[in-house]
């Protein structure tokens, strides 16, 4: 039997959700700009989800469309729409129109849904705790749901591990790592060589810049405090 040229398959990406709380396009354009200049790797030419439902119904969807394309993120789909008008435009401007989903991670105006984006290998310790004992190379990512992660390789820049839990690395972190990626503030990060390009728990986060000098290719823990991300070092 001859094989299909097309072949539809579920998978799960990341993808952040921004939601919208003001209605003018420039002020949008801006708070936007502000934010991918704090993160460019995390944030460059990223795929985002528009959430509208902080609005009024009655928006300018094309002028808020352009303003956010100016900033080089790439909108692939808008939610929160009750309006079933402006639903009509949205879809005639090439977009689809999401069903509203669970809010997760607040990151100030951008929301960050943390989903698993590709499969890799892992090794599980009695089902609780996932280990992975290879380097993570540029563009993988590692999703330990509902438990912690454990890396006992390096981790390469333009790699993300994320867990529901705690997450250790017992390597050089040159990559992205988000604890508590469900909202749990008591997940920790535990590394023994930090130069990480963003750390996270619980969507508190923190870029390169922001990690202490002092820390830096140290070995370190990341935990928040009465909702403040702190840093200490590790003996």
């Amino acid at each position: 039997m001859p094989q299909s040229p097309i072949e539809f398959k579920g998978s799960n990406f990341t993808l952040s959700v921004i939601y919208l709380n003001h209605p003018q396009p420039e002020v949008i354009r801006q708070a936007l700009q502000d934010k991918i200049n704090q993160a460019p790797e995390f944030l460059h030419h990223a795929p985002v989800i528009i959430n509208i439902s902080r609005l009024q119904q009655n928006i300018n969807w094309k002028q808020i469309q352009t303003a956010v394309n100016a900033t080089g993120l790439r909108i692939i789909g808008v939610s929160g729409c009750k309006n079933e008008f402006l639903k009509k435009i949205i879809s005639c401007m090439g977009l689809p129109v999401l069903s509203e989903g669970k809010e997760i991670n607040k990151w100030e105006n951008i929301n960050i849904e943390i989903t698993k984006k590709n499969k890799i290998p892992f090794t599980k310790n009695n089902n609780k705790t996932v280990i992975f004992n290879e380097l993570v190379r540029s563009g993988q990512q590692i999703y330990a749901r509902n438990t912690d992660l454990v890396v006992t390789n390096n981790v390469s820049a333009g790699a993300e591990l994320v867990a529901d839990g705690n997450i250790h690395i017992y390597g050089i972190m040159k990559g992205r790592a988000l604890a508590g990626a469900t909202g749990d503030i008591k997940s920790q990060i535990f590394c023994t060589n930090l130069f990480a390009a963003l750390l996270s728990i619980a969507g508190k986060y923190w870029i390169m810049d922001q990690i202490p000098e002092e820390f830096l290719g140290k070995a370190a823990c990341l935990y928040l405090k009465k909702g403040m991300l702190n840093i200490q070092a590790l003996n």
